[in-house]
Order: structure tokens, then C-alpha cells, then sequence
């Protein structure tokens, strides 16, 4: 009679769709959540992400011995997942700003919703899939329990595959602003994490719940230091040091540990592969906020560029194993695991030569830093008439109505953050300039910092010019989430009140962002504070009497685009009927290299990840006995751990200054860690390879005629 497919693992499967969708929507926006939102700087958020990351895969330890030995793994999975809800909905609530209006409090709270996740994700992570497994008969049901674990690997990357692309969305949704959509795109996955659970509680009675036994791990870690701690006390010579064990443990337990050893000894190369696979969460999003996305109307946003790898994983994975690996096996290459995973390691280190290489163009584009001793300042002409500017640093220069002109490094007098003076006069024909007609003759003084950048307008605010440097320094670095980066320079005259805003409108779009004019010392000629917007074409509307409300007729419009860094200038000239103008002045230039161009490295370190770490879990439940199997998933799971310590070590360190350089770094480690791979790979035998000697020694073993004498002994010493 066939035994029928369990409804419970329908349960499980949707279980873990929506686990992981929760998981990886909330790790795809993580990083720039860390730095635009916690204001952590690139090396601080890329540290914080691989030392969170690293729990996660230090806890599934903690996970297994609950499961094996206290609760079983219904009871572990159902309160686990319960610490794992809370901690996504109290990193969601960090990013809602009346919650937590200063930061400290609110980087506290989002630590403890990170640390909650970790002690979440890790502790089920061990006992869901051997949950799963739990629920089938063996020997009969051994195809049924085969096709589970690849739906089961198939759900997995389905739910990454959909939050690694509708997540970034969310925190970009028009109905929210600022900190809050980080709070919808956290609460999302916090929701789908509700639902996992409803749903494992729902298949409850269908499951087969095993009781909890005895953890093998532990079991292993027992073996290993009574063995140690027996050899020190020991003069007798032993085949193998773990012999020493057998006075309180079966030779089965120990034979089992040999092998596992020798295993976990091709272990030692993983945690380099780890630490390079996983910066796709990091290091390669943060370059990808520094592309350009825009592929005719749709944009393409830095994060969602991950999606790249579970759509290549779910179409490589059986590229490979119906083409590729037969194809090679016909030609008698990359028949067994350690030559593939050794060309895959090699496959990650490629990956990260082309990371480089893209990130060696794309240092063309940042824009220059302003050196210790040194400021930068641009000049805007808002006046009617050509103006002559006579900087005290440079050779006097003439510009036109609405022309800037650009020093990008004014040597100071005065480093060390203290205000320094500089003295600028500038000069036009009064008679040309409309209604202005006076200015000073004498120069005028302008308060700068260094490693600061400004806006100086050369403007009037009746019938005399006036030189104003705008209160808010410039910002010449390229925007951290890679949408351009806007402020308002305004000279407006008193129709315009206080406390009223210029709206942008994005056009063919319901977004848009307000720029409020404040009352200050400057008056109505100033600036805004910068603000970070979608990119694509904007209306500029001016507000009416009312505060709230805008005038429906735009007086100009401007567009920008990814990386990009602006001053849109809203003047309203001092001629009666004059129009108002918009004119838009870039600051630093957008973002020139397409984001596509990260297309092959995705593509490489996929294919790596099929060779090496898809392959790395077959070798190794292949080749260990099958009572070691759960302890070769915790050891598997604490390479990813140890890589991603890896890299918090180089990132802290700072072992090169270059971007570039750090990427060049990895991929040289990866390379010398694949040689020290192959030196381990090429004196490891294969289980069927031992096998078969053992065997063959049987075999050349010569037959013994008669009854052999059990109490003879070739021992000389032995009586």
C-alpha cells in the first residue's frame, strides 16, 4: 500500500517561503538603512551588516542543541519564531520618526531588533528543513523526502527572489517620506513573519512530532576532548589520537569522528568564499548606489540589484546539472566535488578582479575631495548685467546673468576648523544693470571653513547688489542611496511669506518634496537645506498667500538624475512684470556608469555559488556518516559565520584606502585560499575511494586452509 505525500509539508514549505521573503527584504534595504538612516558612515553600516549577519549564523548552534536535546523541533521552531516577530517589529519601529526623534535611542532600538532577528533566523534555521524531513517514512517515501528538499531549496530562493526586488519599492512608495518608509518596507517583512507562524500553527496536527534526544554535536565535542584529555595522560601509542576516546565511547562513535574530521578539514578554506559571497549585501550594493539605473522610464534602485542572484541561482542550478556537468564529465573534467569547488572558489575570486576593475571606472566619476588647508567655493551672477569678480585668491573673472564659476580648492590661511576671512569685490557698468545701480566698492568679506564646500550669490535685493554666501555649506559627495540630491537657492521678494514652501512635482508622478523659506538673517536670499529625491523631470511651483497652498501654473522645471548633486536657483527679478526664473546649477556630476555593468559579477559569483557552495553541501553530506550529518550543517553554517568576521576584520582595519583596492584584496585571498584548498583537496580520499581499497585489500587477502588457531600469535612478546 503507498504511504500518502504528508499534508504537513505544505505547511513547512509555505513556512518557509514567507520566512525567508521576511528575512531578505529586510537585509536588502539594511545597509543603506544603517548609513542614510542611523547616519553610520560606508565602513561603520558595512561592519554592523557583517557582524549581524555573522549571528545569524553563530545562533543556528544554539537552535540545534534546544532542538536535539530540550524542546524538539516543533516547540523550537514555534518559540523562536515568536522572538523572531518582536525583533522585526521593533526594527520597524525604530524607523518611525515621532517614536524616536534623536538618533542615539533610535540606533538602540534598531540594534535590539537586529540582535532579536539574528537569535530568530539563526535558531530556526537548523530545525525547519530537518523538520521537514521528520515528516517522511523512510525507506519508502526516500523520492518523495528527495523532491521535498528541492521545493523546499526552491521556496527559499522564491521568497528572496520576491523581496529582494518589491522591498526596495516599498521604502521608495510615494504615500510615505524619509524615515517612514523604512518603517513600511521593515513592517512588511515583519507581517510576512506574523503570517509564517499562523500558518506552521495551522499545520499542526498534521505533523509527525519527534521527541528530543540526544544532540550529536554535543556527542562530538564530548568524544574529541575526552580523547584529548586521555592522550596527556597516556604513554600507550594509539592508530589515531581520538583512540584514546574508546574507554568511554563506542568505536563506532569514534570511527565516526575520524571521518568527520577529515571532513571538516576542507572546512578551513570556506569562511574566504563566505566573506567575499556575502558583500553582495554590502560592498556591491553600496557601489551600485553610485550607477546609474534609469533603463528608458523604469529605475532600477541599488538594492534591488541582489534580485540578480536568486533569478541566476534558480536558472544555473539546472543548467548545470542537465548540460554543464555532463558536458565536462564527457571530457573527463570536474567529475568529483573538490575539483568543481575548487574551480568555483577560483570563479569568486574572478568575480571580485571584475568588482574592481568596475569600481577603478566608475573613481573617475566621484568627485574631488577638498584637501585639509583648503575650501571650495562656486559663484552664481543673479544679477541682470555681466559682473566682474575679483577673488583675492585668483585673477578677477567675468561672468554672465545666472553663469557660476567654480574654485574647487582655495588654499587657507587658517586649517584646523577655524573660521577663516576672505576677501572678494566684484564691478559692472550701472548703467547696464536694470535697477541695480549701486554696490560696494570696497571688498567684501566671506566666513569659511576648511574641507567645506559653499554657494556664493552675487545678487540684489533692492537697487543694490549684495555678495551672500548661503548659510548651509554645499554637499559635494554623491548622495548615499543614489538618488540625486537637491537644495533651493531663492531670491524672492517679500510677496512670497515666511514659512511657505517651493514645491517640486514630479512629473507624470504623485511625489512630490517641499522646500521651506524661513524666516532668517539672510532673509529672502538664502538656501534651503538639501533633500534627496527621486530622480526624473520636476515642475516648480510657487506658494500663494496661503502657506498650503501652491500656484497650479509652473514657473520652470529641471531634471536630475541618479548621483547627481544640485542647487535649483528661484529668482523673482526686480522688474515690475519681470517673470519669475528657475535655473538649475550642478554641483557634482550624476552618476555616468550604468548599473548593468554589475551584471557580470553577479553572474560570476553565481555561478561560483552553484560550483562551490551548492556543490561544498553535497561533498560534505556525501562524504561524512550519516550520524554526523546535523553537525556538518552547524559546522557549514559557522564557515558563513567566520567569513563574515572576515570581512568586519578588513573593513575595520582599513588596509587600503581605495574602494578598489579593498576589492582587488579579497579576490587575492580567495586565489591563495583556493591554493591552499587544492593542497588539502589533492591527499583527500573519497568514501567509495576508501571503500574500494578496503575492498581490494579483502580481496589480495590469501584464503586460509583448515582451522585457523585463534590463540596463535605472531607477537613474539605476547604469550
Amino acid at each position: 500500500m503507498k504511504i500518502p505525500y504528508p499534508r504537513s509539508v505544505f505547511f513547512i514549505i509555505g513556512n518557509e517561503l514567507c520566512e525567508r521573503f521576511s528575512y531578505y527584504g529586510m537585509k536588502t534595504i539594511l545597509t543603506l538603512y544603517l548609513k542614510y538612516q542611523l547616519l553610520f558612515s560606508e565602513d561603520t553600516a558595512t561592519v554592523v551588516y557583517h557582524v549581524w549577519a555573522m549571528m545569524c549564523y553563530f545562533t543556528p548552534l544554539f537552535g540545534a542543541i534546544i532542538a536535539d536535546t530540550l524542546l524538539g523541533r516543533f516547540r523550537t521552531i514555534f518559540y523562536i519564531s515568536i522572538i523572531y516577530v518582536f525583533g522585526n517589529a521593533v526594527l520597524s519601529l525604530s524607523a518611525i520618526t515621532p517614536f524616536f526623534p534623536s538618533l542615539e535611542p533610535k540606533i538602540g532600538v534598531a540594534m535590539t531588533g537586529l540582535f532579536l532577528i539574528a537569535l530568530g533566523t539563526g535558531g530556526i534555521k537548523p530545525c525547519v528543513s530537518a523538520f521537514g524531513g521528520d515528516q517522511f517514512i523512510l525507506p519508502q517515501q526516500e523520492k518523495e523526502l528527495t523532491r521535498f528538499f528541492s521545493i523546499f531549496y526552491f521556496s527559499i530562493n522564491t521568497g528572496s527572489f520576491i523581496s529582494t526586488y518589491t522591498t526596495p519599492l516599498l521604502r521608495d512608495d510615494v504615500k510615505c517620506f524619509g524615515e517612514d518608509c523604512y518603517a513600511l518596507a521593515f513592517g512588511v517583512p515583519a507581517v510576512l513573519m506574523v503570517i509564517a507562524l499562523v500558518w506552521f500553527l495551522v499545520g499542526s496536527k498534521y505533523y509527525i512530532k519527534k521527541p528530543p534526544g540526544n544532540n550529536v554535536l554535543v556527542e562530538v565535542t564530548s568524544t574529541i576532548s575526552h580523547a584529548l584529555k586521555m592522550r596527556r595522560k597516556s604513554t600507550k601509542e594509539r592508530d589515531h589520537w581520538l583512540d584514546h576516546a574508546d574507554d568511554k565511547y563506542s568505536k563506532d562513535l569514534i570511527a565516526d569522528v575520524k571521518v568527520l574530521l577529515k571532513v571538516l578539514l576542507m572546512y578551513i578554506p570556506l569562511p574566504i568564499f563566505w566573506a567575499l559571497f556575502d558583500q553582495q549585501g554590502s560592498r556591491w550594493t553600496f557601489q551600485a548606489t553610485r550607477m546609474n539605473g534609469e533603463i528608458g522610464g523604469f529605475t532600477i534602485k541599488p538594492d534591488q540589484m541582489q534580485v540578480v542572484n536568486p533569478i541566476l541561482i534558480l536558472m544555473l542550478i539546472p543548467i548545470f546539472d542537465s548540460f554543464i556537468y555532463p558536458l565536462l564529465a564527457k571530457c573527463n573534467l570536474l567529475k568529483r566535488q573538490l575539483p568543481r569547488m575548487f574551480v568555483g572558489g577560483l570563479l569568486a575570486g574572478a568575480a571580485f578582479v571584475v568588482s574592481g576593475v568596475l569600481e577603478l571606472q566608475l573613481e573617475k566619476t566621484y568627485p574631488v575631495p577638498i584637501e585639509a588647508g583648503e575650501a571650495r567655493l562656486s559663484f552664481i551672477n543673479t544679477l541682470p548685467c555681466d559682473v566682474t569678480l575679483s577673488p583675492g585668491w585668483e585673477k578677477e573673472v567675468t561672468l554672465k546673468n545666472l553663469e557660476q564659476m567654480k574654485y574647487d580648492s582655495v588654499n587657507l590661511d587658517n586649517p584646523d576648523g577655524i573660521l577663516n576671512d576672505l576677501q572678494v569685490s566684484i564691478s559692472f557698468d550701472k548703467t547696464a544693470c536694470g535697477q541695480v545701480t549701486d554696490y560696494d566698492v570696497g571688498p567684501t568679506t566671506i566666513q569659511v571653513v576648511e574641507k567645506t564646500a559653499y554657494t556664493v550669490m552675487i545678487t540684489a535685493g533692492d537697487n543694490k547688489a549684495e555678495v551672500v554666501r548661503v548659510n548651509t555649506p554645499d554637499e559635494y559627495e554623491k548622495p548615499s542611496e543614489g538618488n540625486p540630491s537637491v537644495r533651493m537657492l531663492f531670491n524672492l521678494d517679500s510677496s512670497v511669506p515666511f514659512n511657505s514652501s517651493v514645491r517640486l512635482e514630479l512629473q507624470n508622478n504623485p511625489q512630490t518634496y517641499e522646500f521651506f523659506i524661513y524666516d532668517s538673517d539672510q532673509g529672502h536670499m538664502s538656501g534651503t537645506e538639501f533633500i534627496n529625491i527621486e530622480p526624473g523631470t520636476y515642475n516648480v511651483l510657487l506658494p500663494t498667500d496661503k502657506l498650503d497652498v501652491h500656484e497650479e501654473e509652473s514657473v520652470g522645471e529641471i531634471t536630475v538624475k541618479f548621483g547627481g548633486v544640485y542647487n535649483f536657483l528661484v529668482e523673482k527679478p526686480l522688474e515690475t512684470g519681470a517673470n519669475t526664473t528657475v535655473t538649475l546649477y550642478q554641483i557634482t556630476a550624476e552618476n555616468s556608469v550604468h548599473m548593468l555593468w554589475l551584471i557580470p559579477q553577479y553572474l560570476i559569483i553565481t555561478i561560483s555559488e552553484v560550483m562551490f557552495s551548492i556543490t561544498g553541501l553535497e561533498f560534505s553530506f556525501t562524504q561524512a556518516p550519516s550520524s554526523m550529518k546535523s553537525v556538518l550543517q552547524a559546522a557549514w553554517l559557522l564557515t558563513t559565520a567566520f567569513g563574515n568576521l572576515i570581512v568586519v576584520i578588513v573593513a575595520e582595519a582599513k588596509f587600503v584606502k581605495q574602494q578598489s583596492m579593498e576589492f582587488f584584496l579579497f579576490a587575492g585571498l580567495m586565489f591563495v585560499d583556493m591554493v591552499i584548498f587544492a593542497a588539502l583537496a589533492f591527499n583527500y580520499k573519497y568514501v567509495d575511494e576508501v571503500k574500494e581499497e578496503e575492498e581490494n585489500v579483502k580481496e589480495e587477502k590469501p584464503a586460509i586452509a583448515g582451522k585457523e588457531n585463534e590463540a596463535y600469535c605472531d607477537d613474539e612478546t605476547k604469550l
